[in-house]
């Protein structure tokens, strides 16, 4: 696709650019800010006992920024979007829709797979920037709670992050999309007859998808830390 960029269906990119990004955007808003209030309120209730509680900001900025951000909504497009893409090309190939593609000479990976994941590419980081900024909206509203004014919790998120804990949560982002885009997309390729079949590719490019995030969170942690990000 990126050596051939006219040969991509760009429709159906941005056909899954709407189904998996712009109609998940209300659930990872809602997530989002949830896990924000609860974080900040879980660890003010432990940091207020030594005095310490406007430092919340700053846990909440840098885990949300570097790590529970792409990592949570990578989980959400895991249940959403890529148990969807598995489905979707799984009952393709149920119906002879993948066999009809290949005998009139069309590549399925080309023609099914590559808009997908190119699409999920495209949406995540935008996901996991609206996840972050919700979070931190829900953790506003416990460091206001506790007394701090807004500006000093914008000023002490502000300190907190750095460009390279935003850029780095964002390329985690692109690579749990494509881990999780690519082996829907596979399952679903890989899926045999019958509408059993179809129900257990979805749950395995799902569980599939899960193992794959832990796993790459796990070496892009230990990548980062080498590398001193």
């Amino acid at each position: 696709a990126m050596l051939h960029p006219r040969r991509v269906r760009w429709r159906d990119v941005i056909s899954t650019c709407e189904t998996a990004g712009v109609n998940a955007l209300p659930i990872v808003a809602l997530i989002g800010a949830l896990m924000g209030l609860i974080l900040a309120f879980q660890s003010s209730a432990s940091l207020s006992r030594f005095g310490a509680d406007i430092f919340v900001a700053n846990l909440l900025a840098i885990s949300i920024t570097r790590e529970l951000g792409p990592l949570v909504t990578a989980i959400l497009l895991a249940g959403r979007s890529g148990s969807a893409f598995a489905a979707e090309i799984g009952a393709m190939k149920n119906n002879e829709e993948v066999s009809a593609l290949a005998t009139m000479g069309v590549d399925p990976v080309h023609f099914l797979a590559t808009p997908r994941v190119l699409g999920a590419l495209i949406v995540i980081p935008i996901l996991t920037a609206f996840f972050i900024i919700f979070a931190l909206i829900g953790g506003a509203f416990v460091i206001t709670g506790l007394g701090y004014p807004l500006v000093t919790y914008l000023a002490r998120v502000q300190s907190a992050i750095t460009l390279g804990d935003a850029f780095g949560g964002l390329f985690k982002a692109m690579v749990f999309g494509l881990l999780v885009a690519g082996i829907g997309c596979q399952r679903g390729l890989a899926a045999g007859p019958g509408a059993s079949a179809v129900g257990s590719s979805t749950t395995s490019a799902v569980v599939s998808g899960l193992v794959l995030i832990a796993v790459a969170d796990g070496f892009l942690s230990v990548i980062y830390y080498a590398l001193g990000i």
